[in-house]
């Protein structure tokens, strides 16, 4: 496995090795970020402050907000990065129930650069929706969504299909494509549903679409034209993690068992990652990854710890007890999990080892307040509104 300083735009190659970092500054100044895995899978990020955002559910309004109020985006609507060193980490779900999915991805891509040009970075791990856009399962897509992909395709036509630049752009041009919209989305989650099951039996679906379900239905064919294993966005969701240790904090989506280490992170990741981009070292196409991404004990899935803890008390002592076997077999201090809203907001759970991070913030979801969470030398704390930048009263 080959580090890699976040000073390069590039990726790492798919051999890596782990990296260790002894100290936090050299001469005075920061060490650089260093990752090991592709994707990544352990950060090095000593010295540096850590925020993590939960689900976003296609909500770019509320994550603008969220993202000011972690102190790492700009508010006067030009999206530049004001959080220096920090690093960021997204824990999934940006997909399904909104409408600026892709706008989403975009600006977090564009932080992403613009972070690692002042020390910071920006870093994302898939959840249980965007594994389930890739197998084609678009029963939670919201009609503007579609949309999104239809416009999205036409303007990278406009960049003769250069992605890099077009997906960059995205965020800077979403705002006019949806002015230059003149038809409104019909659909229903039941229409959604029937298009998905034909969608699952058909082979070559671009030309028998448009004539048997209409122009509408080409929406189908974008989204499944970009999300398909080895389509361009499913590719860009394959650059993330499933699961991601910076410093002494674990990150995954739904949440890390034993039988997820014994396997082996890195594996997990890359396994994950081959699926979504299509690429398998033999000619046959690479199975989905079940151990991620199916199953109630999958790491996107899993609710053991974000559930309600309310139960028999044997039963929390059971939950605490694999929590623990987890973590220390990582090596790690705390795990942050998103996945399951919160109706009481960011939350801790079997002391303080699990933080529990979706707020539902989404209109698709709770509309609740945004809500992150921080953490600043190994000590966590909730920021649910813009003052809470300045009170240092650590959880």
């Amino acid at each position: 496995m080959a580090a890699v300083s976040l000073g390069s735009l590039s990726l790492p190659p798919l051999k890596c090795r782990k990296v260790a970092v002894c100290c936090s500054y050299v001469n005075g100044s920061l060490r650089p970020i260093t990752v090991s895995g592709n994707p990544p899978t352990f950060v090095s990020a000593s010295g540096r402050r850590i925020v993590a955002v939960g689900d976003l559910h296609g909500d770019l309004s509320k994550t603008r907000r969220a993202l000011e109020m972690a102190g790492v985006l700009s508010s006067d609507g030009q999206d530049l990065w004001i959080g220096g060193a920090t690093v960021l980490v997204q824990l999934g779900d940006i997909l399904d129930r909104g409408e600026d999915e892709i706008a989403i991805l975009s600006l977090l891509r564009s932080l992403d650069i613009q972070a690692k040009s002042t020390g910071g970075a920006v870093f994302q791990v898939n959840g249980n929706h965007e594994t389930m856009n890739v197998e084609g399962d678009f029963r939670y897509v919201d009609p503007g969504a579609f949309d999104e992909c239809i416009d999205f395709l036409d303007y990278l036509d406009e960049y003769k299909g250069n992605w890099d630049d077009a997906f960059m752009g995205w965020i800077r041009a979403t705002k006019w494509w949806k002015k230059k919209r003149t038809s409104e989305s019909y659909w229903t989650r039941w229409n959604f549903l029937k298009v998905s099951i034909l969608c699952s039996y058909c082979t070559s679906v671009s030309w028998i679409f448009p004539k048997i379900l209409g122009q509408r239905q080409q929406a189908v064919i974008a989204r499944s034209s970009l999300l398909r294993p080895g389509g361009p966005l499913a590719c860009e969701l394959g650059r993330h993690s499933v699961v991601l240790k910076v410093d002494d904090w674990i990150f995954c989506h739904g949440g890390l068992l034993p039988h997820h280490v014994a396997y082996g992170l890195e594996r997990m990741n890359k396994e994950v990652s081959f699926w979504m981009r299509d690429f398998s070292e033999s000619n046959d196409s690479p199975a989905v990854p079940f151990i991620a991404t199916r199953g109630y004990d999958s790491i996107v899935w899993n609710r053991l710890y974000s559930r309600d803890s309310a139960d028999a008390k044997y039963q929390i002592l059971q939950i605490s007890s694999i929590l623990e076997e987890t973590l220390q077999a990582v090596g790690a201090r705390g795990m942050v999990v998103g996945h399951t809203p919160q109706f009481n907001g960011v939350n801790s759970k079997y002391n303080e080892r699990i933080w529990c991070i979706d707020v539902g913030m989404s209109s698709g979801v709770l509309n609740s307040r945004p809500e992150v969470l921080e953490i600043v030398d190994d000590k966590a704390r909730v920021i649910s509104n813009q003052n809470d930048l300045f009170v240092m009263n650590y959880l």
